[in-house]
């Protein structure tokens, strides 16, 4: 079996600053991880180690059986999505979400490329699969922050890839709207022959069962990894954060408190 991500010894280092340290993980086809760390702790530096746009100081970085260095780097950038509220400054506020939907087939942002119908036909059933069937024609700057993290992956799910990665997509939702957001991810991971899912957060209450393991950054390194349940408890917590918190569990819902 390929691994969808191979990650060993990988280590990032800028002068005097050790970002990563030795990180070492593995991401098999049919799991969803959840990265979890409080902010400093690589989360951000490790995501773009996977998809090349920082450069490893030493290890080994395997993406879809392809190895940093040894591979054509922003072709295999295409076979990964990548939903970031940092991507969503770069879209016109003018353009619909039908084009933006219609960019990702490309990887373009401020699509330029001739759309043909067929394209509008594809990009309209992936905004109606998120929910947004309606809004399609909706320009980018009067869509909400929730309905615009749909709008982001349906155009990550445009290019068809086979790992997709959900950077801190709750970011600026109210608690509604996140509750909505997250059961669309839930859904999409139940999807057959979806893709994989890479999760970034600093919020516990945010791993949804659907992400049956987890990663936990503290420093650069991993302090642990694996199913959920046996890494999500109030010790590796409070390691992770540096403080001391109790993991509470309730109605199929997580959070942390303070001790």
């Amino acid at each position: 079996m390929i691994p969808i991500l191979d990650v060993s010894g990988l280590r990032v280092t800028r002068g005097s600053t050790h970002i990563l340290r030795g990180v070492a993980w593995r991401v098999l086809p049919g799991e969803h991880w959840a990265i979890l760390g409080a902010n400093g702790s690589g989360k951000t530096s490790l995501l773009r180690a996977l998809t090349g746009y920082l450069t490893p100081t030493s290890g080994r970085v395997t993406v879809l059986g392809e190895v940093y260095g040894e591979s054509d780097w922003p072709e295999l950038r295409r076979r990964i999505g990548i939903v970031s509220s940092a991507l969503a400054g770069s879209i016109p506020p003018e353009e619909t979400a039908l084009e933006t939907v219609i960019s990702g087939r490309f990887a373009q942002l401020d699509l330029w490329v001739r759309v043909t119908r067929a394209d509008r036909t594809a990009a309209r059933r992936l905004l109606a699969a998120v929910g947004l069937g309606r809004l399609a024609d909706r320009p980018w700057d009067l869509l909400s922050q929730g309905e615009r993290q749909r709008v982001l992956i349906a155009r990550a799910l445009a290019a068809r890839p086979e790992l997709l990665i959900l950077d801190e997509p709750c970011a600026g939702l109210d608690p509604v709207a996140r509750d909505k957001f997250l059961a669309f991810v839930a859904r999409l991971a139940r999807r057959p022959r979806g893709p994989a899912l890479v999760l970034v957060t600093h919020h516990v209450e945010e791993i949804i069962p659907a992400f049956s393991r987890v990663l936990l950054l503290r420093r650069g390194r991993v302090l642990a990894a694996g199913p959920r349940r046996q890494v999500l408890d109030s010790a590796n917590l409070s390691a992770t954060f540096g403080a001391r918190l109790r993991l509470s569990r309730h109605g199929g819902h997580t959070r942390l408190l303070r001790r």
